[in-house]
This record gives C-alpha cells, sequence and structure tokens, in this order.
C-alpha cells in the first residue's frame, strides 16, 4: 500500500511540475526578432514616384537601413519583376540606385506579383532564422508595400510600415497608408532596436 501512495505521490509532483513549466512557457513573450524589408526601390520604377515621396523616402529609408545595420539586425532586399515585361534582373532599371545602403551580401528576394510573399521564398526564410517582425520601407506605399503587409498579417507575422520611408505615385496616398496601417517612426525605431540589444 505505501508503494502506491508513494506512487501516486510521485505522479502527482511530476505532473504539477509539468503544468507549471507549461504555464511558465505560456506566460513568456515570445522574443521580438526584427528584420527591416526595404521594397522595390528600383531604378524603373522611381521615376513615377511623387517627388516630395522620393526626397524624403529615400532618405529616411538609408536612415533606417543604417540604423538596422548599426544595431545588428538584418536588412532584406525584394525587387519587383514581371517576366514578360521586366525589368530584367541584372539590367540598371531592375537595380536600386547606387545611393542606396543596401549591400551585395543583403538576402534579395524577387517577386513577380504584389506581395513578397506570394511565390517567394520569403517566408522559409524568415522562418529559417526566426524573424518574427517585419518592418517596410520602400514603394509603392498603395500597391506592393501594402501587399506585403497584409501577407505577412496573413502568414501571423507582427508587421510594422516605417515613418517617412513609404514611397507612391501621391504623396496623400502614402499619408494615407501611414495613418491606416501600423506604423512606427525613426525614434520608436530606435528604441526597439536599443532595447532588444541588452
Amino acid at each position: 500500500m505505501k508503494k502506491i501512495v508513494l506512487l501516486l505521490l510521485l505522479l502527482l509532483v511530476i505532473s504539477l511540475t509539468w503544468l507549471a513549466a507549461a504555464d511558465a512557457e505560456k506566460a513568456a513573450p515570445a522574443k521580438i526578432k526584427p528584420v527591416l524589408l526595404v521594397i522595390d526601390i528600383q531604378n524603373a520604377y522611381l521615376p513615377r514616384m511623387d517627388e516630395k515621396d522620393k526626397k524624403l523616402g529615400m532618405e529616411m529609408i538609408n536612415y533606417y537601413i543604417e540604423l538596422f545595420r548599426a544595431k545588428g539586425f538584418p536588412v532584406i532586399r525584394v525587387y519587383h519583376t514581371d517576366p514578360q515585361r521586366g525589368p530584367k534582373p541584372g539590367s540598371e532599371e531592375f537595380e536600386f540606385p547606387k545611393t542606396v545602403a543596401v549591400k551585395p551580401d543583403d538576402p534579395q528576394i524577387i517577386k513577380n506579383y504584389g506581395s513578397a510573399f506570394k511565390k517567394t521564398e520569403l517566408d522559409k526564410l524568415l522562418k529559417a532564422k526566426g524573424y518574427n517582425a517585419l518592418f517596410l520601407c520602400g514603394l509603392s506605399a498603395v500597391g506592393c508595400v501594402m501587399a506585403t503587409y497584409h501577407g505577412a498579417m496573413d502568414l501571423d507575422y507582427d508587421v510594422f510600415m516605417l515613418k517617412d520611408a513609404l514611397i507612391s505615385h501621391d504623396a496623400s496616398l502614402t499619408k494615407a497608408v501611414q495613418d491606416i496601417c501600423k506604423t512606427i517612426d525613426y525614434s520608436a525605431m530606435w528604441l526597439v532596436l536599443e532595447s532588444l540589444q541588452r
């Protein structure tokens, strides 16, 4: 009889320990692993964008790239092409302007659809590295950036637009996108990345 009681007590202790560990695991928030997506700021598309957006947007995109690098977080380049209409990968029209602070060893995604997730390796790349918080900049705010934003939400990523680093053909539409989406400004982004370094 003593053996049965001891066995039951042991099982009870094991069960309670397992439940406590499961509760602690549930209570602990997932660690934020941020990544910057620089979307479609290609020579072929920039001339079609609002000049006001381009001036501020291109400057801020470089600030965000430099911030992510300085804090040790990755930058992913996203390019758009159409197999029939181009721009052809490797051409000058396909590339980002040389003034953009991306590097050749930054991961590159080439897409044929609005969303950078549709029929690309982006989701697989992000999951393989554990990135779960996406910060978006680039063009067009009302097109591919917005499509990528919603694609990320559909896949349960935390996703944010970067204030003043979005570009579209109409600056008033860019502002509307920043107003209706989760948007973070430079100083808040700096604070987030700084806190994750500790």
